[in-house]
């Protein structure tokens, strides 16, 4: 395992980001709860620490509060915001409320560029929010860097080197930020940058061939870029041992399953069976009309199948998820931030427990951007590693309404033709969703010199980073002229088509 920066959380809500930011500079990141002992963090090879900014006061009775040891590691420690505030709070120095809360872009002054600052301009654009500051400088502490309205926004202890900035170097809104958290890592604390794409691969590969030895792999593959370099990651590692089954539920997009069985099974050599599931799933659908109730029907159901589909298999001692960084950090859940979440994984719910299987999740230590790297490097195509996200549940909670496999083909041939145009343009990789969703009304319209009297297809097209918030994208109108006559003209069963201008929120992406 390469060198480890720390990052402890203490509730930011970029706590993720500044993770992300360490990785881009190939410098490997963990995040801890902040209440890690430093006994830990030294076990762990920590050559660094990072305290993260958080929602808290320093003066709040319930504060998060790092054990002191944390300062006597002898490893360098770079406090953001909140982190900068604890260095006054602890360290022998004072912080205080401040007068005026600053939130949103402001000016840094570098009086002393120092390691940290190492190449940067004079004066730097730079992103704050808090509304404490620190007020006194604790014993060692020299002040480098001012705002417009504190006199201690950058400071450091070269004999320790401790270093605190006011601002978030990790958004994009901050200048040159990326830059100061590379001064800090590779300036500072000496690491080495050789968290690489590359490198991860082969030690991953090392990993899955210690640990499952000559065992067999199950692994439930969707066709979406989690669980597909997954699979062409633990096959570069066992080959003929893994074993994929790919559910089809009758709620895929046109093409997908004929996509799937192309790629892994006649270029890859994966071996892969195919459940042909469509009509049990929709027996099972008949009727329902709430999106949660059809929600759990589709997971009870494609658990029901996958283990049908393993009782053909043989034994196996190992189920493969595609399971990221973000879904299995359980440091962020502190207090009562909404941002610090834990987000539920459920790309298989249930069955490690129900089945007795052993896990094996190899992208685990990753983010998403580092998952499509690896993706690629590992010859997946382009359409496979930048797919757009695509709902567990498919087209099952596009069609508004209970499903009829009628609706489905409506739903699915417009799509196709969205996805087309989406990606003749070049505006499928610019954006982060564009579907379609099929709406239970009908419309008046006039095909050849007859009334005609169907269906309505909506089109929903987002641009975001994290599907946290999103805003509509504003496609060109001749491209949206396009997609609208192909879908009225080539669908039998659309009268209608109409774009949906909602962001997120109040909205959500999905209709349902």
């Amino acid at each position: 395992m390469p060198q480890t920066i720390a990052v402890l959380d203490f509730g930011s809500q970029y706590t993720q980001v500044i993770a992300r930011r360490i990785r881009e500079c190939q410098v490997y990141s963990k995040i801890y709860h902040y209440t890690t002992k430093p006994e830990q963090l030294q076990a762990d090879g920590v050559v660094g620490i990072i305290l993260s900014g958080g929602p808290s006061s320093v003066f709040s009775k319930k504060a998060p509060i790092p054990d002191r040891g944390i300062f006597e590691l002898g490893v360098p420690v770079l406090g953001i915001c909140y982190g900068i505030q604890l260095f006054g709070h602890l360290l022998g120095g004072k912080a205080a409320k401040s007068d005026h809360r600053e939130y949103g872009h402001g000016t840094l002054t570098i009086k002393k560029p120092g390691r940290l600052f190492a190449g940067l301009p004079k004066k730097l654009r730079v992103w704050n929010s808090h509304g404490d500051k620190v007020i006194e400088l604790p014993p060692g502490f020299k002040a480098i860097g001012t705002t417009e309205n504190s006199p201690f926004a950058a400071i450091e202890d070269i004999k320790r080197n401790f270093y605190g900035i006011q601002f978030h170097p990790e958004v994009f809104h901050s200048e040159h930020g990326v830059d100061v958290i590379r001064n800090f890592l590779v300036g500072v604390c000496g690491a080495k940058q050789e968290w690489t794409t590359k490198d991860f691969i082969a030690h991953a590969v090392k990993e899955i061939r210690a640990k499952v030895g000559k065992s067999r792999v199950i692994l439930g593959l969707s066709g979406g870029v989690d669980s597909s370099v997954a699979a062409a990651l633990i096959h570069k590692a066992i080959g003929k041992q893994l074993t994929c089954v790919f559910v089809d539920n009758g709620l895929l997009r046109k093409g997908e399953r004929e996509a799937v069985i192309d790629l892994y099974q006649k270029h890859f050599h994966i071996d892969l069976r195919v459940a042909d599931s469509g009509k049990l799933f929709l027996k099972k659908l008949k009727g329902v009309s709430d999106p949660e109730q059809k929600r759990k029907i589709i997971g009870r159901t494609f658990v029901e199948v996958f283990e049908k589909s393993l009782k053909s298999i043989g034994k196996a001692e190992f189920l493969a998820q595609g399971t990221l960084y973000p879904d299995v950090i359980e440091s962020v859940a502190i207090g009562n931030n909404p941002a610090a979440l834990i987000k539920s994984h459920h790309n298989v719910g249930g069955l490690p427990e129900r089945m007795k299987l052993k896990l094996l999740e190899p992208l685990r230590e990753l983010f998403k951007d580092e998952v499509r790297q690896v993706g690629s490097a590992l010859g997946l195509p382009r359409e496979v590693v930048w797919r757009q996200p695509f709902p567990g549940p498919g087209l099952g909670v596009r069609v508004l309404g209970a499903i009829s496999a009628d609706q489905l083909e409506i739903l699915r041939n417009a799509d196709a033709i969205l996805q087309e145009e989406m990606m003749e343009s070049g505006w499928y990789w610019k954006v982060w969703q564009s579907f379609c969703v099929f709406l239970p009304v009908k419309s008046v319209g006039v095909v050849g010199d007859e009334r005609n009297y169907s269906y309505v297809i909506a089109v929903r097209v987002v641009e975001s980073i994290d599907a946290m918030t999103a805003d509509w994208t504003r496609l060109p109108y001749d491209l949206l002229q396009k997609i609208s006559s192909r879908i009225t003209n080539e669908v039998r069963g659309v009268s209608r088509v109409v774009l949906d201008i909602s962001s997120k929120p109040p909205a959500t992406i999905e209709w349902e």
